[in-house]
């Protein structure tokens, strides 16, 4: 049995599932019908376009792009996570990452740092000339379930079960997606959007859509929030907006969670497309300015430590080689930046004795073995608002 709600809401299938009824959502194509009244929204449009140029402008002249761009990718990789439950930390990630932390990562670690390869697989796929589809999105999911938590999930595959969002079973459920026979017509009509080169709909919009359909669809049993977090960005880097994928909105979204779930699902139930424009639009530049107060924020305190380190005279040589090896790993042991720099021993310990004492470093074991050294402020700057839920 089926149900019309309206133009914009698309049709409600109700079927059983596990002996209960239930009533599968199926969302129609888009862009929205009636469609949506684009000339309220075009000042808001132009202010998150400045952003982003204001964003790429500074990534361009960053001294090593790709080092802010490791730490950030980083970054929302852990925030996209924590919005789904994960309790690690960032310097925790780092940590695992490093080799510095003895003993086996958490589940939530191994899960963020699979973010990050799914992450750098899309950017490669897109570097490589392949489109935003379906293919391109069942590889980067087969990449974020690789190992962990869904990784007996069927990653890489469309789901063959009906899945649900919210509640304990289909039955109490918040939301329904479409049934598992509908899922490959759905996507298909989703890259079709995304691919488009008649769409007159400006590209931030577009990304809004897309990840709201994306998210409304549920394709994978496991993972559909982060992979629809990605999507944002991969859209926005392959229209070439960002020559690096700089914009990750998850910050924005683990700070307003629950008003974030609120608009998906209003669009669901009401049609309420522009609130949620609303609501992605401000997301959009007040990101793309804090990521750029964070690139400027880092190269301020990189020139600053550097200047001291310059200062120190006949030792400077080797530090500011330890210095180059902290900017991207802000969590060290001795032994790691021997076999990093191939330096002696002796040489780096008395390099990180230098930057000790300068204030530049901590020590965060509190051991005499095995010990830690930590970049503690390039740290807190990269950390902020990256605190477990």
């Amino acid at each position: 049995m089926t149900e019309r709600r309206s133009d914009r809401l698309g049709t409600y299938f109700t079927s059983s599932s596990a002996g209960e009824t239930v009533r599968a959502y199926l969302p129609p194509p888009l862009p929205p019908e009636p469609g949506v009244d684009l000339g309220r929204f075009y000042g808001r449009i132009d202010a998150a376009n400045r952003a982003l140029g204001q964003l790429g402008g500074i990534a361009s002249v960053l001294p090593d792009p790709l080092l802010f761009l490791y730490m950030y990718v980083r970054k929302e990789a852990l925030l996209s996570s924590q919005i789904e439950g994960t309790q690690s930390s960032f310097s925790e990630l780092l940590a695992h990452e490093s080799d510095a932390a003895p003993g086996v990562p958490t589940g939530d670690v191994q899960e963020v740092s699979n973010y990050v390869a799914a992450a750098e697989l899309g950017v490669e796929m897109l570097g490589q000339g392949m489109p935003i589809s379906v293919r391109l999105l069942k590889n980067v999911h087969a990449k974020l379930l690789r190992t962990g938590r869904g990784s007996s999930q069927a990653p890489g595959e469309f789901r063959r079960s009906q899945n649900w969002v919210g509640g304990t079973r289909p039955g109490n459920a918040l939301y329904v997606p479409p049934a598992p026979h509908q899922v490959g017509a759905c996507m298909s009509d989703l890259e079709r959007f995304i691919n488009d080169g008649t769409m007159r709909l400006p590209l931030l919009v577009r990304a809004a859509f897309a990840h709201v359909q994306f998210e409304t669809i549920h394709p994978f049993l496991e993972g559909n929030g982060r992979l629809g977090r990605l999507l944002i960005t991969l859209m926005l880097h392959d229209e070439g907006v960002l020559d690096q994928p700089l914009l990750y909105l998850s910050l924005r979204f683990k700070a307003h969670r629950q008003t974030y779930y609120d608009l998906l699902q209003r669009v669901r139930t009401h049609g309420e497309w522009e609130r949620w424009l609303d609501f992605f639009l401000d997301g959009v530049e007040t990101t793309a300015r804090q990521a750029a107060g964070t690139a400027m924020a880092v190269l301020d305190r990189f020139a600053a430590d550097r200047a001291t380190i310059e200062s120190l005279g006949r030792p400077a040589g080797s530090a500011l080689q330890v210095h180059h090896y902290l900017q991207r790993n802000p969590i060290a042991s001795v032994r790691n930046v021997v076999k990093a720099l191939l330096l002696s021993p002796p040489t780096v310990r008395k390099s990180i004795d230098h930057l000790v004492k300068a204030g530049i470093l901590r020590e965060g074991t509190g051991q005499r073995r095995d010990r830690r050294f930590v970049y503690h402020e390039y740290l807190g700057i990269l950390s902020q608002g990256t605190e477990p839920l």
